[in-house]
C-alpha cells in the first residue's frame, strides 16, 4: 500500500507485506512507545484488525497479533494498559473513512492464523540494562545477570550472591508488572534443569527472579528486557517450564505482607478494590 495514517503517539506505515509503525518521542507519548521507537511487523504475524470508536471524538485502529508471533506482547501477558499497547493507533473522527478503508485493506491481506510457531517480530536487541528494587539486570544476548544491591536484597539473595543465567539453561521468563503489587521479572528453568525444583519461592527470596518497586524496574525498561530474554530462549529450542503447585506461605511472612499492602492503601498507591483482593489473595495462602 505504501501510504501512512497517522495518528496520536504514532505513524502507520502501510506496506504490501507489513506495517511499520513508528512512534513519537513527544513528552505524552508514553515511555515505552519511545523506547521501541519503530517495529515493522509482517502482517503474516497479525491474526485480525478492529476499528472501535474512542473517547473524546476519536476511533481506534487496532491489529491483534497472533500468539508467539511478538515476544513483546506474550511476555506482556495482557498486562498492558490501553494506553500503552502498541498495536493501537488512536485517530481523529475525521480520520475514520481512511482509518476504516486501511483497516480493511489490512483484513484483506492477513493469511496467518492460530499461534506463530516462531517470532515473526523482532524483539528489542541487547544489550539490554535496568534497576529493580533489590537489584540491577542485564542481558547481553547470551547470559542474564542479577547483581544484588545493597539496600533492597533479601538475606536469601545475599547468600546466594550475584546470579549469572546461560539462556540454554531457561525455558521461559515470568513478567510481573511494576505498576502492580509485587512485581517481579523471574527466570524460569528448564524442564531438565528443574527436575527437582518442587515450588519456586516468593520472587524476594528468589535468587532467579528480581522484584520491582515504585520507581525501580519501569515498565518501559523491564518489560523490554523480559521480551528480549524470552525470544532468545525460544531461539535456544523448545522448552517448557515446569508447572508448580502455590507455595504455602509462613504466617509471619503473610503479616508482615498484609501490614505493607496497608501503608500502600493509606498512602493512596493501592485502591480499596485491590487492598480488598490482595489481602483476600494472601490470607488463602495460609
Amino acid at each position: 500500500m505504501g501510504d501512512v495514517l497517522t495518528g496520536f503517539h504514532a505513524a502507520w506505515e502501510f506496506e504490501s507485506d507489513s506495517v511499520l509503525i513508528r512512534y513519537e518521542r513527544g513528552i505524552r507519548t508514553p515511555k515505552l512507545f519511545q523506547t521501541l521507537g519503530e517495529r515493522r511487523v509482517p502482517l503474516t504475524a497479525l491474526a485480525g484488525v478492529t476499528l472501535t470508536p474512542g473517547r473524546r471524538g476519536t476511533v481506534v485502529l487496532r491489529a491483534e497479533p497472533r500468539p508467539g508471533a511478538d515476544p513483546l506482547m506474550d511476555a506482556a501477558d495482557g498486562q498492558l494498559k490501553e494506553g500503552c499497547d502498541p498495536y493501537r493507533l488512536v485517530v481523529p473522527a475525521e480520520r475514520a473513512t481512511l482509518a476504516e478503508y486501511y483497516a480493511e485493506e489490512l483484513r484483506a491481506r492477513l493469511t496467518g492464523s492460530g499461534p506463530a510457531e516462531r517470532p515473526l517480530v523482532a524483539p528489542p536487541e541487547p544489550p539490554l540494562r535496568f534497576k529493580a528494587y533489590d537489584g540491577k539486570a542485564s542481558f547481553d544476548g547470551s547470559a542474564v545477570r542479577f547483581r544484588w544491591s545493597w539496600t533492597g536484597a533479601s538475606s536469601a539473595k545475599w547468600k546466594a550472591g550475584d546470579q549469572s543465567f546461560p539462556v540454554s539453561g531457561l525455558g521461559g521468563v515470568e513478567w510481573r508488572s511494576p505498576e502492580i503489587f509485587e512485581g517481579h521479572l523471574r527466570l524460569l528453568p528448564r524442564e531438565e534443569a528443574s527436575a527437582d525444583r518442587s515450588r519456586p519461592p516468593q520472587p524476594d527470596q528468589d535468587p532467579a527472579a528480581v522484584v520491582f518497586g515504585l520507581g525501580y524496574g519501569p515498565v518501559h525498561e523491564s518489560l523490554p528486557f523480559a521480551a528480549a530474554v524470552l525470544a532468545a530462549v525460544r531461539a535456544a529450542g523448545p522448552a517448557t517450564p515446569v508447572p508448580v503447585p502455590a507455595p504455602r506461605r509462613d504466617p509471619a511472612d503473610i503479616a508482615d505482607r498484609i501490614r505493607h499492602l496497608g501503608e500502600l492503601h493509606q498512602a493512596g498507591l493501592v485502591t480499596d478494590e485491590e487492598f480488598s483482593v490482595k489481602k483476600a489473595e494472601l490470607l488463602a495462602e495460609l
